[in-house]
């Protein structure tokens, strides 16, 4: 759809030859920019409520900076960049204003958003090794505007450690359970809490582990009720689902 296409679609909403939300279902099929190497959803906001995300892992510092700077320049205030290398980070600061973390990276290019007391995310990570991915799932809640409280290294092995938490994990409306190893984190907190628990399993763990299945299996077959499971190390995924049932 095109400028005058758009123009006569929006005469005729207001000659109400076509109802508002007929429109808003032609708008949200509005076409992408098409940079060669990147077809960026410049609707998808339309669409689900949130702008398009750039996966920085196997993009070239080139590559993620062109895309940036041209949503940007199409108005969007701020862009999320997951999986961003240090050395991605370096090359956009030098033209772009962007706040970037090491440990998740996470990088927010342009304004960063200001918090909000919206609800209540509980993060919890069974153990410190845990916490790059939980860190992922946080800043990518926060971003979108929510509360978030992290309640780090909770681990069944020491599960008094979780107990004396209980009443910041009764107060949360979702609760995200972070953990390798076994992954037994999420079937606990999922027996504690009325609300959602997204369990994300991690490839923390030692050889038996096979890079996080062993806790992605445990998590899918947990027997506390309430608990979805998202792919392994997928803190982002996790922290926008997370968003999704906050906001709702």
């Amino acid at each position: 759809m095109n400028k005058e296409e758009l123009q006569a679609l929006l005469n005729e909403v207001k000659d109400g030859s076509v109802s508002p939300e007929e429109a808003m279902s032609k708008i949200k099929l509005m076409p992408y920019d098409d940079l060669g190497y990147a077809k960026i959803d410049t609707h998808r906001g339309v669409r689900q409520g949130e702008n398009e995300v750039i996966y920085g892992a196997g993009k070239t510092k080139e590559q993620i900076k062109g895309i940036v700077n041209h949503m940007l320049s199409s108005g969007v205030k701020s862009v999320l960049v997951t999986r961003l290398s240090p050395e991605s980070a370096d090359y956009l600061k030098t033209d772009i204003p962007i706040f970037y973390d090491s440990l998740s990276q996470i990088g927010i290019a342009g304004e960063k958003p200001e918090g909000t007391n919206r609800g209540n995310i509980v993060i919890a990570t069974g153990g410190t090794s845990d916490i790059p991915v939980a860190e992922e799932a946080a800043l990518t809640a926060e971003y979108y505007g929510n509360k978030v409280s992290r309640l780090y290294d909770v681990g069944v092995s020491g599960v008094h450690r979780l107990f004396d938490n209980a009443e910041l994990l009764a107060d949360a409306r979702v609760v995200v359970a972070v953990a390798g190893m076994e992954g037994a984190l999420a079937s606990v907190i999922g027996g504690m809490v009325d609300c959602p628990v997204i369990a994300v399993p991690t490839s923390v763990g030692y050889g038996a582990n096979f890079g996080g299945l062993s806790a992605l299996l445990s998590m899918l077959n947990s027997c506390a009720s309430g608990v979805s499971v998202v792919n392994i190390d997928n803190g982002f995924g996790a922290g926008y689902l997370a968003s999704m049932i906050n906001k709702m």
